[in-house]
């Protein structure tokens, strides 16, 4: 496996589809998502140009920051979050990527505040509705937003989500272009805290689709560092 080759492939795709939409392909992240692979692996990605390293379990997110795994990227937290877990990612972590309720806002700001920070986070809306899944209700978004806006210690960016999984992306489009609206809903209303900017949607079965549909910031595994 070279993972070098593997980001070039991955870039050129996504150069592609953000030229045939009219965007420029520097505006799209590409965050790694590294969960289970080795710290030389996460170093072979940051050397070769990835944007971002994005990590699911806080353990081992620690366990790999302690060998200076992520040194030369920011580190962006995208797995479930849960409020006992708060106080040890942030300030280690650039970007909280799943906020997924008013009571994580809340004890992210505590933390924050206590550290003398802001933390960068993403609102995760669960746009499926899948039970199984964390994040926030489409219609919940203005309540969540508005919080966050009272909230000390809290910068939102924008917006996370994870379609369902379907056999046929047009259904998975479907998905991204109403997580589309509600990002470009946020961005027009103004709210302390919030500078909303950054949609992250797309992973490696769905970034191009995800690109084409308005994100700028993708989530990439497999096509990186090949199958787990």
């Amino acid at each position: 496996m070279n993972i070098a080759d593997n980001i070039k492939r991955v870039r050129e795709n996504i150069a592609e589809t953000a030229i045939k939409c009219g965007r420029n392909p520097e505006d799209i992240t590409l965050v790694a998502a590294s969960k289970t692979q080795p710290v030389h692996y996460i170093q072979q990605a940051i050397l070769a140009g990835v944007d971002a390293v994005g990590e699911n379990r806080v353990q081992e997110m620690l366990e790999k920051h302690s060998h200076s795994a992520y040194e030369g990227a920011p580190l962006h937290y995208i797995g479930h979050l849960q409020s006992n877990k708060v106080s040890k990612i942030v300030g280690v972590c650039d970007l909280i990527e799943s906020v997924s309720s008013t009571s994580l806002i809340s004890a992210i700001g505590k933390k924050a505040v206590s550290m003398g920070i802001n933390q960068n986070c993403l609102i995760e809306v669960n746009i499926g509705r899948e039970p199984q899944k964390s994040g926030i209700l489409p219609e919940q978004l203005d309540e969540v937003l508005e919080f966050a806006a009272n909230t000390a210690g809290i910068h939102v960016l924008g917006l996370m989500a994870i379609p369902p999984i379907f056999d046929v992306s047009e259904k998975s489009c479907n998905y991204f272009d109403i997580i589309f609206k509600l990002f470009v809903d946020m961005r027009a209303k103004k709210y302390d805290n919030v500078s909303v900017r950054l949609l992250s949607m797309g992973m490696s079965d769905s970034y191009v689709d995800a690109i084409l549909a308005g994100s700028n910031m993708v989530r990439i595994g497999s096509a990186l560092f090949g199958e787990r």
